[in-house]
């Protein structure tokens, strides 16, 4: 994937190689969870894709920026959520929303490209589809942590500003 340029980009440079002895530079799962949840959320919400996408407002980044943070650190583009259950998901029903939603955004992103623009996501057949399954996830991991699907997705300084202040819940 090429990267484009985002004034508050979420992306990184680098993957780890390891999952079970998780070096100290990769983030732990709660900062995945919290990343994973805030590009289900952007993800799942036509009117935040219109009024900040469509619309270039910074400080949310782009289409292709939430597709890395939902797939970047976890790899979810290579393997299943299912792995990751008891850790970054509480559930197979919660990793299940989740493959099904990276199932269908990854194959619009392959489909248009990484540097397509906004547009070519909204307007591509399948979006309204990987739409309502990002909405799923999203809403069954909001509800989850006790907090409301329906509030306006967080900017991505205020998402960098909770996962470093962020404890794990056990």
């Amino acid at each position: 994937m090429v990267v484009q340029g985002s004034e508050k980009s979420s992306r990184r440079g680098r993957r780890s190689t390891t999952m079970g002895a998780m070096p100290l530079t990769d983030m732990p799962w709660w900062r995945w969870r919290a990343n994973v949840r805030s590009a289900l959320h952007m993800l799942s919400d036509p009117v935040f894709q219109q009024e900040t996408w469509l619309a270039g407002l910074p400080g949310y980044g782009d289409v292709t920026d939430a597709v890395y943070r939902l797939v970047e650190d976890t790899w979810l583009d290579n393997w299943s959520a299912e792995k990751y259950v008891g850790t970054i998901f509480r559930d197979s029903q919660e990793a299940s929303l989740v493959d099904v939603a990276v199932l269908r955004v990854l194959r619009i992103l392959h489909q248009v490209g990484a540097d397509a623009p906004v547009t070519a996501y909204l307007e591509h057949h399948g979006w309204p589809e990987a739409v309502r399954a990002a909405r799923d996830a999203h809403v069954r991991m909001a509800t989850a942590d006790g907090e409301d699907p329906d509030t306006p997705p967080r900017s991505l300084e205020v998402l960098a500003i909770l996962t470093k202040g962020l404890e794990p819940q056990e």
